[in-house]
């Protein structure tokens, strides 16, 4: 059927749609509208957990609890799950009302859009408000940076209390990250929490005690003592003697393992606990922190070497030191000078040092020794030191006093023969120590000035020019009674030119000389300050003192201008290459005694 040419079906659907309009409009008219609710009530606000009153002023309320948050504390939780509570006013947290103002406007406001968000979301939970605090930075970070001091703590790896004879645990150390930490005390304040868990990086130590299950250390392998003054004017390098021996006892190195005196023993200052005392600059001897540590080092140096162990780094002082025999010391500066030894055997050894009764006494530990070490010294020349005048208005005109006593220069060769049954292994090197300046004050005050001046009390420095020192299980210390763990020591020394007291006397080195000099009471077993009396013989090849292609020392002592110091020790002309490595290594830095 044609639609187009049927004008009844047209008219039929005409009449339908009238019908369904009309009845639309009838329903529209006649029906009753939906009641209605009125505005939904605003949401409940909340700061830091806290339901802000809804009646009176809001915002006033809101900023009345966030003052009340802002006057609390924050605890910093540390990852062993200690905590530390900091102030947030300390922090010079700052309120921005503003902010505040605005956030409460719009949650209160029916057509906001973070008002339509949070009623999709939930429309019966509370508003947490978030709290519109500012860091003051330089605030926070001061107060973090003390917090990290006390924090902070270095790995400490699993060692052996020889005291106690046990095995301690390794300690992982932590480093507090200082703005780390402070993003998230700031989001922590933002979100009106009371806790921030601190950022901080772990240190993992290098031995745990699992390494070390089965370490023996019942014999000794190696052992050197040197002597300290005990007087109340040695006290605080006795105790910088101490404080460094303790940091190196019960240390353990493993097999093949290199063992590094900086890195076990720290930096010598203030803040790890060392005093001033004297130290070598510049080949003069001056107050400094941590004076006295080379002690320790030369101490240790001496142990591991007489255990055969393999001596990596190792450098002499720019001068001699009476505590030591010559050849045998080991400077060390932090960080720049250091002293290393590796462990050659196949088991682990462990480090020994003790400090007490004017002794320091350094072993090494391990289960048996089997090794004899033997070493030779020959001094091969002798530099003169070099006499220096200086004026100084604190003494009377006239008045001379020795401020320091000079000490000649040495160069030297040294062997080292470590034998194991019918088997040796020899090993040859020199060392060079430059000439330690004499320096003689001149008083240029009143006369009538009275001061008392004191003369410098080192002794002479005398030292052997041929030494041969074994130690080894089965060597016995002559006049020994007792057992001697690890072996006892033999000396063999000639004396020859620089090995009698007064021979620098005879030697013609400067022209000051001390009145009533006492003899040095050190005892015949130690270098430096050894003495051996007024008759002792002059040496037969003297030609040691001076080559001939060296000028020969002037009789009369050089006078210092005014305000002007004297060449130092450095600046005496030496080709030995221990000064040259100690220049490269930047010797310019004190020596730690």
């Amino acid at each position: 059927m044609n639609l187009r040419r049927s004008p009844e079906l047209w008219r039929f659907a005409a009449l339908v749609a009238i019908f369904v309009t009309s009845g639309l409009v009838i329903t529209y008219l006649v029906l009753p509208p939906p009641p209605d609710d009125g505005p939904r009530p605003p949401p409940v606000l909340r700061v830091a957990q806290v339901p802000v009153p809804a009646g009176g002023d809001v915002v006033a309320n809101a900023l009345d609890l966030v003052r009340r948050y802002a006057t609390g504390e924050i605890r910093i939780v540390l990852p062993d799950g200690s905590a530390r509570a900091l102030r947030r006013n300390d922090l010079g947290v700052e309120i921005n009302r503003v902010r505040l103002a605005e956030f409460i406007r719009e949650a209160i406001r029916p057509e906001s859009a973070l008002r339509r968000a949070h009623e999709r979301k939930d429309e019966d939970a509370p508003l947490d408000i978030p709290i519109p605090l500012l860091l003051d930075s330089e605030r926070a970070i001061s107060m973090l940076l003390d917090l990290k001091v006390e924090l902070d703590a270095p790995a400490v790896d699993a060692y052996v209390d020889l005291e106690a004879r046990q095995l301690k645990p390794e300690k992982i150390g932590y480093r507090l990250d200082v703005y780390g930490t402070l993003a998230r005390i700031d989001a922590a304040l933002r979100a009106g929490e009371d806790t921030a868990l601190a950022s901080v990086e772990t240190i993992a130590p290098k031995l745990v005690a699992e390494q070390l299950g089965h370490v023996k250390f019942d014999q000794v392998l190696g052992y050197f003592e040197t002597r300290y003054a005990t007087g109340a004017k040695s006290r605080e390098r006795t105790y910088n003697l101490r404080l460094a021996a303790s940091k190196l006892d019960g240390v353990v190195v493993m097999p093949g393992e290199i063992f590094d005196f900086n890195e076990t023993v720290g930096p010598r200052d203030e803040a790890h606990g060392y005093r001033v005392a004297p130290v070598i600059a510049q080949g003069e001897l001056v107050d400094g922190l941590g004076g006295g540590t080379c002690q320790i080092s030369g101490t240790l140096h001496g142990a591991a070497f007489f255990a055969g162990l393999e001596i990596v780094e190792r450098y002499p002082h720019s001068r001699p030191s009476y505590y030591i025999k010559l050849g045998l010391d080991a400077t060390v500066v932090y960080p720049t000078i250091n002293y290393r030894f590796r462990n050659p055997f196949d088991f682990p050894i462990v480090l020994h040092e003790t400090v007490s009764g004017g002794v320091v006494r350094a072993e090494i530990l391990g289960p048996s020794r089997k090794l004899t070490v033997t070493y030779f010294r020959r001094i091969d020349a002798v530099i003169p030191f070099e006499e220096l005048e200086r004026p100084t208005p604190k003494l009377p005109d006239g008045t001379r006093v020795l401020a320091q006593r000079g000490i000649p220069g040495f160069r030297t060769t040294s062997s080292r023969v470590v034998r194991d049954g019918a088997y040796g292994v020899r090993e040859k090197w020199s060392d060079s120590y430059p000439p330690t300046t004499q320096i003689v004050h001149v008083g240029s005050g009143p006369r009538d000035l009275v001061v008392k001046g004191a003369d410098d009390n080192h002794p002479e420095y005398v030292a052997d020019e041929y030494l041969v020192v074994t130690q080894g299980p089965d060597v016995r210390t002559p006049g020994a009674t007792g057992p001697e763990p690890g072996g006892g020591t033999v000396e063999s020394r000639e004396p020859g030119l620089t090995g009698g007291r007064g021979w620098t006397d005879r030697a013609g080195f400067g022209t000051f000389r001390v009145k009533d000099e006492k003899k040095d009471q050190r005892g015949e077993d130690k270098e430096g300050g050894r003495s051996r009396g007024e008759d002792a013989p002059p040496a037969e090849g003297a030609d040691i003192v001076q080559r001939a292609s060296e000028p020969a020392p002037e009789s009369k002592a050089r006078r210092e201008p005014r305000g002007q110091k004297g060449p130092t020790a450095d600046e005496t002309k030496d080709d030995g290459k221990s000064k040259k490595r100690r220049r490269n290594k930047g010797e310019d830095k004190a020596e730690d005694g």
